[in-house]
């Protein structure tokens, strides 16, 4: 008979209890999670900060928070969470016990390893008693959203062939000739385009004549990545480690570019998250506002390839023959195929002048490792 009341009484403690902690543990709870920033380089640090309030006048003597996070996100030993690591996510949970009317604030170091868009939609919340009699579930929205830009790489590090393509973008603001200012005429040189011969001034002097051209102060520098990590390459890349890189040296020059008050635009062979059904191309432009806009470009660009950079190099060589604006490529390639360096070749001829910065010195012949100039 008394292990009969004994049981009894546990039992109506237990269920005490579970209503007076376990039905209202979620009540009145609120939690926010922010970073200490939103936009970093890969390889950056920065502080994921937790805050978990209890404004009512009950203990919650546990609660458990769970949440989905990037792989790519490296949390330091001793963060006080239980990781589960993924390839691609990572799960975590942290147990809490809180006090009436308290406050928790926990600050997590984290290394953002890879680049990329990374969004973080819900926290999952789950509390009950001490026994487990009562147990509720909720589930809390964050709404972060993380752009993680590639990571900027020492001048040292970069092949020789950038310092030679941003030397002559430099020289090139006073030296390049502008087709729309027209100072007179001059006679023929070798290497001047037929569409520039005046062939009145020519049939006057009895020997050919050009049109002699102002200059301009800032050509038109353009990034562009080749996606494809070789001529047989389809679709999905198979070795992201050199286009990673070749989006690194991409960040590097625009960095540099803007930095020194020139204009840079961007473009790439490839997808990229919510992107349209043509290969990005993102007009050059000045200040800090349009690098970030060439950075998340490059943080969001997909490791698949759209169209063939022979393809690619094709649809500029047309489009610039309605542009009359000298132009300085630089193409970041891990190679260079026979069907490109023709498409860069009549780039060439229309004035442009195209820089090969390899991504893989040794999968790049001698020929093609040079700057290729008009």
């Amino acid at each position: 008979m008394a292990l009969l009341w004994l049981v009894i009484v546990g039992g109506i403690i237990i269920g005490l209890q579970g209503v007076w902690f376990g039905r209202p543990a979620l009540r009145r709870l609120k939690y926010t999670r922010e970073f200490s920033k939103l936009r970093c380089y890969a390889g950056d640090e920065l502080e994921m900060v937790e805050t978990i309030a209890n404004e009512k006048r009950v203990t919650v003597p546990w609660l458990r928070l769970e949440a989905m996070m990037p792989g790519s996100f490296v949390f330091r030993s001793g963060s006080g969470m239980d990781i589960s690591q993924g390839d691609i996510y990572q799960n975590h949970k942290s147990i809490f016990t809180l006090k009436p009317f308290t406050r928790i604030t926990r600050k997590h170091p984290i290394i953002c390893s890879k680049r990329g868009i990374y969004t973080l939609n819900t926290v999952t919340m789950t509390g009950g008693d001490l026994f487990g009699v009562w147990r509720s579930t909720q589930p809390i929205p964050v709404h972060l959203s993380m752009i993680v830009y590639p990571s900027l790489v020492a001048a040292e590090d970069l092949p020789a062939i950038y310092q030679v393509w941003q030397g002559e973008v430099e020289v090139s603001r006073w030296i390049v000739e502008d087709p729309f200012l027209i100072l007179g005429v001059r006679p023929y040189g070798a290497g001047d385009p037929m569409n520039r011969i005046h062939w009145k001034a020519s049939a006057r002097t009895g020997e050919l004549q050009v049109y002699k051209q102002g200059w301009t102060a800032d050509p038109q520098s353009w990034i562009i990545v080749n996606i494809q990590e070789s001529e047989d390459m389809w679709s999905v890349v198979t070795r992201p480690e050199p286009i990673e890189r070749a989006l690194s040296y991409a960040a590097t020059a625009a960095a540099v570019a803007i930095g020194r008050g020139l204009p840079a635009g961007f473009a790439h062979n490839g997808y990229r998250v919510n992107g349209g059904r043509d290969p990005l191309r993102i007009e050059p432009d000045y200040g800090s506002p349009h690098l970030e806009l060439l950075l998340e470009a490059m943080a969001e660009t997909e490791l698949k390839c759209m169209v063939p950079m022979e393809q690619f190099l094709n649809d500029e060589v047309k489009r610039n023959e309605e542009v009359h604006q000298a132009r300085s490529y630089l193409l970041i390639t891990s190679y260079v195929s026979t069907a490109m360096e023709h498409e860069i070749a009549r780039l060439n001829e229309q004035g442009h002048r195209v820089t090969i910065l390899p991504v893989e010195p040794d999968h790049i012949s001698t020929k093609s490792s040079k700057a290729v100039s008009a």
